[in-house]
C-alpha cells in the first residue's frame, strides 16, 4: 500500500484530490494536524514517511516544503506554479507528446500543469510539432472559467455576491488585464512559441468548467490549411487518448442553438477540442473542468502513472 500525503488538502484542489483518493484500498492517506501544518519538524517527518507528496499550496510554501525532504527520497507532485518551468521537474501533461508518459512514470518531481495551459497547449502542440504553425506567430488566447479556479477567497466572494445581490451577479469578470498572467511562462515554454500569447482570462458566474479559445490566421501557417485539415491532424494525434475528444467544424453535436457549454465536462477528466473557422481564420476551443483535467484530475492521473497503476483509476470520463 502506498502512502500519500496531500499537503494543503483543505484548499479547493486538495479537498477534491482527497475526496477522490480516500476510498482507494491501494492508498493510505497520511494526515497532519491543523496545529502542525506549519511545524517544519512535524511536516518533515510525514514527508519522509510518504511515498508521494501532493502539494496543493501557494508557490512560496510549495518551494519551502520540497526543501524539507531528503533529496531523492520522496516523490512530489506540485499543483502550484512554482516548478512548472523548472528543468529539474517533469511537466505533468501525459498527452503532450509521445515520451511524456514515460518521463512522468519514472520522475521524482512532477509539476502539475495549470488549467489554462492545458487548454492552450493540447490544441497548439500538434500544429507546431508537425511544422504547420509558425512558432513566431503572434497568437491571442481568451478563456472563461468557473469561479472555483480562483480558490477559496474567490469562491466565497462569488457566493456572497449571489446571496446578497442576486440581481447583480458577476456574470463576466475579465482580469489580468496587465497581460502578465502567471501561466504565460508555462504556455510559451511548452508550446515552443517564440512569443507569449496575448491572454485574456475571464471568470464567469458558474462554479466549475472552462473554455479556452485560440484564434489563428491563415498566414500563421507555413502552408495552406483549412479547419478540416486541422481537425484531421488533431483527431489523428489524439486518437488513442481516452481523455481527449476532437470535434470537427461540421460537427455541431455539442452545440445547443449554436452555443457551447463550458460546464459540459464538469466532474470528469475529459477534455474536448473543437475546430471552427474558414479559409482565412481558424478557431480552436478547448473545454475542460478546471478542477478536473485542469487540476485534481490531472494530479491523480500523474499519481497513477508514478505508482504504476492504471492511468485513469479513480477518474471518470
Amino acid at each position: 500500500m502506498y502512502k500519500i500525503f496531500i499537503d494543503g488538502q483543505a484548499g479547493t484542489t486538495g479537498l477534491q484530490i482527497h475526496q477522490k483518493l480516500q476510498d482507494r484500498a491501494d492508498l493510505d492517506l497520511l494526515c497532519i494536524s491543523d496545529a502542525d501544518r506549519k511545524n517544519n519538524d512535524a511536516k518533515r517527518q510525514i514527508i519522509e514517511e510518504a511515498d508521494v507528496v501532493i502539494l496543493c499550496l501557494p508557490d512560496k510554501a510549495a518551494i519551502e516544503t520540497v526543501q524539507l525532504a531528503p533529496e531523492g527520497k520522496t516523490r512530489f507532485i506540485d499543483a502550484s506554479t512554482a516548478h512548472r518551468t523548472n528543468e529539474a521537474w517533469v511537466y505533468g501533461l501525459p498527452e503532450m507528446n509521445e515520451t511524456q508518459r514515460s518521463l512522468i512514470q519514472s520522475a521524482h518531481l512532477v509539476s502539475n500543469p495549470g488549467c489554462y495551459p492545458t487548454g492552450f497547449l493540447l490544441p497548439i502542440l500538434p500544429l507546431i510539432a508537425q511544422g504547420w504553425l509558425n512558432p513566431s506567430s503572434k497568437i491571442s488566447c481568451s478563456a472563461i472559467t468557473g469561479y472555483s479556479g480562483g480558490g477559496r477567497k474567490m469562491i466565497e466572494a462569488f457566493e456572497l455576491q449571489a446571496k446578497k445581490r442576486p440581481d447583480e451577479l458577476w456574470h463576466s469578470r475579465p482580469y489580468s488585464l496587465h497581460l502578465r498572467h502567471k501561466h504565460l511562462d508555462e504556455m510559451k515554454h511548452f508550446s515552443g512559441l517564440d512569443t507569449e500569447p496575448i491572454f485574456l482570462p475571464v471568470v464567469g458566474h458558474f462554479e466549475q468548467g472552462m473554455l479556452v479559445s485560440i484564434g489563428l490566421f491563415s498566414e500563421f501557417f507555413f502552408s495552406e490549411v483549412s479547419p478540416d485539415r486541422v481537425y484531421e491532424l488533431l483527431a489523428s494525434t489524439y486518437r488513442d487518448e481516452p481523455c481527449i475528444n476532437v470535434f470537427g467544424p461540421k460537427d455541431e453535436s455539442q452545440l445547443l442553438d449554436g452555443f457551447l457549454d463550458p460546464q459540459a465536462n464538469n466532474g470528469t477528466n475529459s477534455l474536448d477540442i473543437f475546430v471552427f473557422g474558414h479559409e482565412q481564420q481558424i478557431l480552436l476551443v478547448c473545454r475542460l473542468d478546471n478542477l478536473g483535467k485542469g487540476a485534481c484530475g490531472a494530479a491523480i492521473q500523474n499519481l497513477n502513472l508514478m505508482l504504476g497503476k492504471a492511468e485513469l483509476e479513480g477518474l471518470s470520463l
